[in-house]
């Protein structure tokens, strides 16, 4: 089992990175916290979950033991395999998500690109019993502190930029310090988040 991988980054694709480790190019499917973090030419490491299967052989990277540590029971979940788990780390954080799962956040996580309401209420119900207070504890020490859900305007906000191709946790993070500066109006909130995500 290949649990971690560090070395250079030779190629950064849509959706992974090539990582290169004493000659050998692994290609490893990241979440966008991975690909947020990693460049072309930097030195990088990864946590690793290996799936093996009948047509090959895939690597799945993972910025922190916290977040592998979702993924694998994101993909305990009937009906959810390593690319959905990917694709739900990449439009929440980790916060975000033991929050919308912890709260029975039906609506937020139907919002993740390719994740339906059916879907979302499976994860809901097989989960919200192993999201326990030590996945809370590990992400308040990594300084993501649990969040409450936003209000319906916010939601909406956050729907409307998730919309426009920006992912759930940029949205999320975009509306609420929009909210902090003063912004009232959810069309000025909209302004405002589109104005920081953009720079």
């Amino acid at each position: 089992m290949i649990a971690y991988l560090k070395g250079n980054v030779i190629d950064v694709f849509e959706g992974g990175i090539v990582l290169e480790n004493n000659g050998v190019g692994y290609e490893v499917f990241c979440s966008s916290a991975v690909l947020h973090k990693l460049t072309i030419g930097s030195c990088g490491s990864v946590f690793t979950y290996l799936q093996m299967r009948e047509d090959g052989v895939s690597l799945y990277g993972f910025d922190t033991k916290e977040e592998k540590k979702m993924f694998l029971k994101l993909i305990s979940v009937s009906g959810v395999g390593p690319k959905m788990g990917i694709a739900i780390l990449s439009g929440m954080n980790t916060a975000d998500l033991v929050t919308a799962i912890a709260t029975k956040d039906v609506k937020t996580l139907s919002k993740i690109k390719g994740l339906g309401k059916k879907t979302a209420e499976r994860i809901i119900l097989e989960l919200r019993e192993k999201v326990n207070d030590d996945d809370v504890d590990a992400i308040v020490a990594m300084g993501s502190p649990i969040e409450q859900p936003l209000s319906g305007e916010d939601e909406d906000a956050v729907t409307a930029l998730m919309g426009l191709g920006f992912n759930g946790t940029q949205s999320k993070n975009a509306v609420m310090a929009a909210r902090e500066q003063g912004a009232q109006k959810i069309e000025d909130v909209i302004a405002f988040a589109l104005r920081s995500l953009n720079r």
